[in-house]
Formats: C-alpha cells, sequence, structure tokens
C-alpha cells in the first residue's frame, strides 16, 4: 500500500512533503529543490528508487512500496567540519524513531549504519550542497521497513523490521517520529556543538569502543580493536601492530 502522503501532509502542515512513484534518487530530487532555495525540513520520498545511492557509489536496495526512502533538505548553522557528525546525529534519530514506532532496540555502526542483531537495516547518507544559498545539507535516509525477503546476496547482512518484527509497520507512523527525532538532535548539535552528539552516539553504539573490527580501505584492510570516537566524530582504532589510527573513511565490520 503506498505511502498515504496526505495524513502526513495533515500531520505536519508547516512542512513541505515531495511524494514520487519512482525516482532515480531521492538525494538528487532534494539536490535538485535545494538548488531552488527549498526550505529547510523539505522531504523528499519515493515508493521507489531505481538508483538508490548508498555509501562510497554502492546502490541501495529500493523494494517498491517497503521501504522508507527518503531525503530531507537541512538548512541549519553547521559548518562543513561538522557533516560528519551529523550523519552521526541522524543515526542516532533513525535509531529513536524505530525504537518509538516498532519497540525494536537497535544497534549503531559507525558511520552511517544501524542495525538489528548485526544485520542492516538502515543506512544514512550525507552531501552538502555548498553552492546553493544558505548552504544545504542532504540527508539521504533508506530504512528497510516491510521487505519480507531481499536478494540472495543481500540475505545475509540486510534485515527489514518487518523480518525483525514479525508484523506489517507503518511507514507514515515511522517517518513522522523520525523526522521529529532528526530535529531534536541537529537542534541540539546546533545549540551545543558537536561533543554531546559524539557522546551519545558512542553510548548507542557497540562498535565505537572494544571491538574487534576489520576497515575496508581502497582495497586493504586494516584490524584492529575501536577505542572510542575523536572530537571531530572519526573513529579510533587500535591496530594489530600496536599503532594507533584516525579513521575518516571506510567500512567497518566486525572480525569473524
Amino acid at each position: 500500500m503506498p505511502v498515504d502522503v496526505t495524513w502526513l501532509r495533515s500531520q505536519m502542515p508547516d512542512r513541505r512533503i515531495e511524494w514520487h512513484d519512482v525516482v532515480d534518487s531521492t538525494m538528487t530530487e532534494a539536490s535538485r529543490l535545494a538548488e531552488a532555495a527549498a526550505p529547510s525540513g523539505t522531504v523528499i520520498g519515493a515508493e521507489e528508487q531505481s538508483a538508490g545511492r548508498g555509501r562510497h557509489g554502492r546502490s541501495w536496495h529500493s523494494e517498491p512500496g517497503s521501504g522508507l526512502y527518503v531525503s530531507i533538505i537541512l538548512r541549519r548553522q553547521f559548518n562543513p567540519a561538522t557533516l560528519p557528525v551529523v550523519t552521526l546525529a541522524l543515526g542516532l534519530a533513525a535509531q529513536e524513531a524505530i525504537l518509538k514506532a516498532t519497540d525494536l532496540a537497535c544497534d549503531l555502526r559507525w558511520p552511517n549504519d544501524v542495525l538489528i542483531q548485526s544485520k542492516k537495516c538502515a543506512g544514512i547518507l550525507t552531501q552538502l550542497e555548498a553552492s546553493t544559498h544558505p548552504s544545504a545539507i542532504i540527508a539521504g535516509i533508506g530504512i528497510n521497513v516491510n521487505h519480507s525477503s531481499f536478494p540472495v546476496e543481500l540475505n545475509a547482512i540486510a534485515t527489514s523490521l518487518r523480518i525483525a518484527s514479525g508484523r506489517m509497520e507503518s511507514r507514515e507512523r515511522l517517518l513522522v517520529d523520525l523526522l521529529a527525532s532528526i530535529d531534536t538532535y541537529c537542534d541540539l548539535l546546533e545549540t551545543e556543538g558537536r561533543r554531546p552528539i559524539i557522546e551519545m552516539f558512542a553510548r548507542a553504539s557497540s562498535y565505537v569502543s572494544g571491538r574487534r573490527v576489520y576497515v575496508d580501505q581502497d582495497g586493504s584492510q586494516l584490524r584492529g580493536t575501536t577505542a572510542g570516537l575523536n572530537d571531530s566524530g572519526f573513529l579510533l582504532l587500535r591496530s594489530d601492530d600496536g599503532t594507533n589510527s584516525v579513521i575518516v573513511a571506510g567500512g567497518v565490520r566486525p572480525c569473524s
């Protein structure tokens, strides 16, 4: 069943909501609207993405009518150095919204994955639109909501809220809760700076400290134990050879 956009707009009358049957990517649509001066908080959603975008250029599996595929335009008093912590704030917001809407507790894997029982149920992608005035951050969030199954290549690493809860979940309620949580965490980041978000993320994630992981970086793997986050929100890793590294980007996965 398609998202009830009329109901969504009735719940959030002050927010611009653009909804599509199919788009290549909600982030592409959001970038276009940001350049056309769409206000902060504008939501672009779709029933299906033909070219959904994940981190590092990967695709995002966007089964029609099953997930929550949205991008939000954020015009906040954030400088470019804050962008990594915006991603962490969005992860906290997604975790909180999923718990509120479904009673499912999620883990967070730095920097942008939301997990249920070690399988990914949501992902986050942020990009800065510096050419717009005022500048904007595009927050792309994909949540596997009512998927009943996944392609064979994703079975071992992906799950959905429906699979985890054993019931169909309301995409509309989840979106309302998600947007409220995004506002809460962005307000906190804007008024109190990066430190509270970094500390909250560290508490909410089993991956930030004391976790044996490997990090994919440009075709090579770095192995070690996580040792917290620095003041910029980057992951600290104590490598197996005894050296300490700051992980700015890269896929973090648990060591088997």
